[in-house]
């Protein structure tokens, strides 16, 4: 069915790998259509999507080889391609889970960090290397980096291009873990499993409040914080955990 990913459900966790280890699984027009297909796919059928990457990197970014530099119109690929996929991903119903496992540089970084949660091996690294070849960072990593690490930091990392060790990523909150190369894909995996049993409903409450709250002022948040409290206490899985807490019992949340 696909030919630049692989797809795996299992137990509500969607598992999607950019499967282009020949090239560091570089974003090819193809990969791109596949990976927005397979996200809306999991959206719809899992309770948490997990992307990741096959071989020694996660996404070395754009694939140069790709396009041909005397016709490419930047603004319209974006504009067509990569804008429904960062939207793919952020306007999630179910939580998104990056879990890089190599080198992620470019838009593969900025992908990356398009999830709710990243999660790395140490040996990863993070990349904004646009200025390398000449351009500007593109892919969402204008409006991620400044909100994670600070205009500082982000200014710096974009102008010098410079490699953002895993550690340092995690050190600076621009991700939530660093993780032993060792024991990274089995730490990821009991994140994905953890979140695939929980409360479907306050998770997208939590994702929609977080990423409401930079353009809101108090009383706007505040009202959010009500209306989406108010769709999460109608639902089966609060009752359930209110019961699971009085009962002392670990709670089986349904998602409703």
């Amino acid at each position: 069915m696909y030919s630049t990913i692989s797809y795996d459900l299992i137990d509500g966790v969607a598992v999607i790998t950019l499967n282009r280890p020949e090239v560091m699984n570089a974003l090819s027009s193809a990969l791109r259509a596949e990976l927005l297909a397979a996200i809306l796919r999991a959206r719809a059928e899992a309770r948490v999507i997990v992307l990741t990457g096959a071989g020694r990197a996660f996404c070395s970014g754009q694939d140069l080889l790709d396009v041909d530099l005397e016709t490419l119109d930047l603004e319209a690929v974006l504009n067509a391609e990569y804008v429904p996929l960062i939207r793919a991903i952020t306007e999630s119903p179910v939580p998104v889970i990056s879990a890089v496992n190599g080198a992620a540089a470019g838009a593969g970084a900025n992908l990356a960090l398009a999830a709710d949660v990243v999660i790395a091996a140490e040996s990863a690294a993070f990349i904004q290397a646009f200025t390398r070849i000449g351009l500007v960072p593109d892919a969402g990593g204008s409006f991620w980096l400044p909100r994670q690490i600070g205009m500082a930091r982000a200014m710096g990392a974009m102008l010098f291009a410079d490699r953002i060790s895993a550690a340092q990523a995690a050190a600076w909150g621009m991700i939530y873990e660093a993780v032993p190369d060792a024991d990274f894909a089995t730490h990821w995996r009991k994140r994905a499993q953890a979140l695939s049993q929980g409360p479907t409903v306050a998770y997208l409450g939590v994702k929609t409040a977080l990423r409401a709250s930079f353009g809101n002022d108090l009383e706007a948040q505040l009202a959010l914080e009500a209306r989406l409290q108010g769709e999460a206490g109608a639902t089966a899985d609060f009752r359930e955990g209110v019961a699971a807490f009085l009962e002392k019992r670990a709670a089986k949340f349904r998602g409703a």
